[in-house]
């Protein structure tokens, strides 16, 4: 069973913009996370930055109706 990575951006060159997005997006909710790998962080930690980058893309999605 090969295992293929869906996590690729269409623009490379969007990677620092999203890396900093997702920075942003922990420290609002209290995640220390660190430059690389972050394979230590909880369910609920990496959860919680997912859910707030989610939150902040559909509010700016709103707000630009």
């Amino acid at each position: 069973m090969s295992s293929k990575n869906s996590n690729r951006l269409n623009v490379p060159e969007a990677r620092s913009a999203m890396d900093k997005f997702k920075m942003q997006a922990a420290n609002e909710v209290g995640v220390n996370l660190k430059e690389g790998y972050n394979g230590d962080l909880t369910s609920r930690e990496a959860g919680s930055v997912g859910g707030q980058m989610v939150k902040r893309m559909i509010e700016s999605y709103e707000k630009n109706l």
